[in-house]
């Protein structure tokens, strides 16, 4: 099994989602909010936290999601998305363990899909975590 990615308490920045998602682009603003609260609601020992200029959801410190806006689209990001079954394709990229999904406003995503990536995800933090 690969190797988990903690953060530490110094690497959470002290960000608030609603000053932050006023400098995003208007248009894709709940499509983050949508996305953040589901990352929130996976489970009751997730924390949310602001790292690199984004929210991202860990549990004990151990990230395996966020998002984040961008100019047309917004990123629904899982970071060990290389190892979770993609039956529907939506996960992209090219990287040893992330991959991410890209949400457009013109473009109603799959939400069943989604979901089902992010709690696959969730599932496999805490199986890292556990195999620790």
């Amino acid at each position: 099994m690969e190797k988990i990615l903690f953060f530490s308490e110094n690497d959470a920045e002290p960000i608030d989602l609603d000053i932050w998602l006023e400098g995003k682009t208007e248009v894709l603003q709940p499509i983050v909010r949508q996305w953040y609260e589901a990352i929130a609601h996976c489970g009751p020992d997730v924390q949310l936290i602001f790292h690199d200029g984004h929210p991202i959801g860990c549990i004990e410190n151990a990230p395996f999601a966020y998002v984040n806006a961008y100019k047309a689209h917004v990123n629904l990001g899982f970071f060990y998305g290389a190892f979770l079954p993609d039956e529907d394709g939506l996960l992209e990229g090219t990287g040893k363990r992330m991959r991410h999904v890209k949400l457009r406003p013109d473009k109603e995503p799959d939400q069943h899909s989604l979901q089902t990536l992010l709690s696959l995800a969730y599932a496999d933090i805490k199986e890292r975590l556990w195999a620790v």
